[in-house]
């Protein structure tokens, strides 16, 4: 029952994303298309009621009741920065938006990206944590909480790989190819 509404509220995320999207662009009903993109965390809401219910009333916390934490983490952490990449192609596409701004290629302004990147992704995770905390508390003593540490170990592993990612570009920024930077001028 988690896995299924695991999938039915990321598909209630992009139906009510478009929908309140369409209605702010195509129907040129801004108000009411905010109203509709801002009933997209009772789906998190719900998802974590449903999960905590479930735990209350005997269920074995297994990786179904973590997947639910993770979910909940990423789309806390994430969900606006998407809705807002969402949001500028649409408002392009449809409404005669400037185009989006593409992300950085080279350099400085590339592992700044790459950073605040990375921090949205640990921000995820720490959240999702803090949620398989939560249950394994909640389960206390007397359940198997093996799962649950077992996806606060992935979390772990992520936010690893995130750092690695973003301090690569760091120590190692990605530099233009040579048709593309600006020419050294000197001084005579």
């Amino acid at each position: 029952m988690i896995v299924t509404l695991i999938v039915i509220c990321e598909v209630g995320f992009w139906v009510l994303l478009v929908a309140g999207l369409a209605l702010r662009y195509l129907a040129k009903m801004p108000r009411l298309g905010v109203a509709v993109l801002l009933c997209e965390p009772l789906l998190e809401v719900v998802l974590l009621a449903v999960t905590a219910i479930d735990l209350k009333n005997g269920a074995e916390p297994d990786w179904k009741h973590g997947l639910a934490a993770v979910y909940i983490g990423f789309t806390v952490a994430l969900g606006h920065h998407t809705i807002k990449w969402v949001d500028a192609k649409f408002a392009h596409r449809f409404a005669g938006g400037p185009p989006p701004a593409k992300r950085p290629k080279y350099g400085a302004a590339r592992t700044i990206h790459e950073w605040k990147t990375t921090i949205r992704w640990i921000t995820a995770a720490v959240i999702a944590m803090g949620l398989l905390q939560a249950a394994i508390w909640y389960v206390g003593g007397d359940g198997d909480v093996g799962s649950l540490r077992s996806w606060q170990e992935t979390m772990l592993f992520l936010i690893g790989i995130n750092v690695i990612i973003a301090g690569s570009y760091t120590l190692f920024p990605k530099q233009a190819p040579k048709s593309k930077r600006e020419p050294v001028r000197t001084e005579r």
